[in-house]
């Protein structure tokens, strides 16, 4: 099963809004994965199967060896479908 790591500033409020957004939209795709959410200092030491958040924020997790989907509108429910099935 895909693990989805879903970061923001403080691992608290929009990230825990992104994370109930993408438990819908992956039901509605039926794809099932372990989705969760954290601060960005401890994603850098977490493993996931994709890395999700603000574009100004996840940035700096983009290493090369991390799968990370950036978002320029974390509210909007179709970027977040787009990128979604674009990643998984």
């Amino acid at each position: 099963m895909k693990k989805i790591l879903v970061v923001c500033g403080n691992g608290l409020g929009s990230s825990f809004i992104i994370e109930m957004n993408v438990k819908n939209v992956l039901k509605e795709l039926g794809i099932e994965a372990e989705v969760s959410h954290t601060d960005l200092a401890t994603s850098k030491t977490e493993k996931a199967d994709l890395y999700l958040g603000a574009k100004d924020l996840v940035e700096v997790l983009d290493d090369g060896t991390r799968n990370v989907a950036k978002l320029t509108n974390i509210l909007n429910l179709d970027e977040l479908r787009s990128v979604l099935q674009k990643h998984l």
